[in-house]
């Protein structure tokens, strides 16, 4: 992959230091495409001296479709805030922030306690297993995925344990159940999603952070603390930026505190009502390029030359 560095032409007074935006359902079109206004919304805020920061649920194997659109620091938050990644690095992991082991068994055991039926699958530093009853959402960039029960996957001789990526952000952790897990992903066929992330909060909410960012019944859990938010606030500390100085977009659940930490957050006009009601900009749909309207806005005072 070529990677374009964009000139920076000016500090443009009066624009933000930095712009956050989710993927799914906010940047990216329901293709999954990024539309050639996106793109050059994009390097026009870059240009501008406005760093922009792709913070996703999506797993590193997945930000093939952004790789070429992140410029300078070329860096982006995945799993919910419990990896930061460098797309000019080959998607190799800068920051691992996991989801202890024995934390994961915790939850589990209360998770199917409250809701039996629910099934599981873990998101690991070197890719995803999954119970057989588990459905999968398959990506082109996943390989091989090994299948068994969640017990089995969490012990330190399950299937992939001690497989090892590139870099050594992604090695060591917990030291048990192979390489750290990034998160927990829970389906249920019966519960509707906002209701089962109700329920799962009512019983293991104490124990880690639990949300969702699909239209389906499928839970995301994380470790306590680790969040969009919090990942994206300790990547601003390190540059010297506030939370005054950051501009957000999403659209679900798992954007909320993100949305909350930023100085000025918008919401897709396809966003989850809990979204909607939080913020208090709007901006048109992701198929509309809603991202890309809210830049060109910002920039049309005093666009980069």
């Amino acid at each position: 992959m070529t990677v374009t560095r964009l000139p920076v032409t000016r500090r443009v007074q009066g624009l933000p230091r930095l712009i956050a935006t989710d993927l799914d359902g906010t940047l990216l079109h329901d293709d999954k495409s990024v539309s050639a206004r996106t793109v050059a919304a994009l390097a026009a805020a870059e240009r501008a001296g406005v760093e922009v920061f792709f913070v996703t649920g999506r797993p590193a194997r997945w930000m093939g479709v952004v790789s070429e659109h992140v410029h300078g620091h070329g860096l982006a938050i995945c799993a919910n805030g419990a990896a930061v990644v460098d797309l000019h690095a080959g998607r190799s992991l800068v920051k691992v922030r996991e989801l202890p082991v024995p934390t994961a068994r915790e939850v589990v055991a209360a998770i199917r306690r409250a809701a039996p039926g629910a099934t599981f699958a873990l998101e690991r530093t070197t890719g995803m297993t999954y119970e057989p009853q588990y459905t999968p959402y398959f990506h082109g960039d996943d390989g091989p995925v090994a299948t068994a029960p969640i017990d089995k996957l969490l012990s330190s001789d399950g299937p992939a344990a001690g497989q090892q990526t590139g870099g050594d952000a992604g090695r060591g952790g917990s030291g048990q159940g192979g390489d750290p897990v990034l998160k927990l992903l829970v389906r249920h066929a019966e519960l509707s999603p906002d209701g089962f992330l109700e329920l799962a909060r009512s019983v293991a909410g104490d124990l880690a952070e639990i949300t969702r960012s699909s239209p389906s019944t499928l839970l995301e859990i994380s470790g306590r603390g680790v969040s969009k938010a919090s990942t994206l606030a300790q990547c601003c500390a390190e540059r010297g930026i506030g939370p005054e100085d950051v501009i957000a977009f999403g659209d679900m659940p798992n954007d909320l505190e993100m949305l909350d930490w930023a100085g000025r957050s918008y919401a897709m006009s396809n966003a989850h009502p809990a979204v909607l009601a939080a913020t208090s900009h709007r901006t048109v749909g992701n198929n509309e390029d809603g991202v890309a309207a809210v830049i060109e806005r910002l920039l049309a005072t005093d666009p980069p030359h």
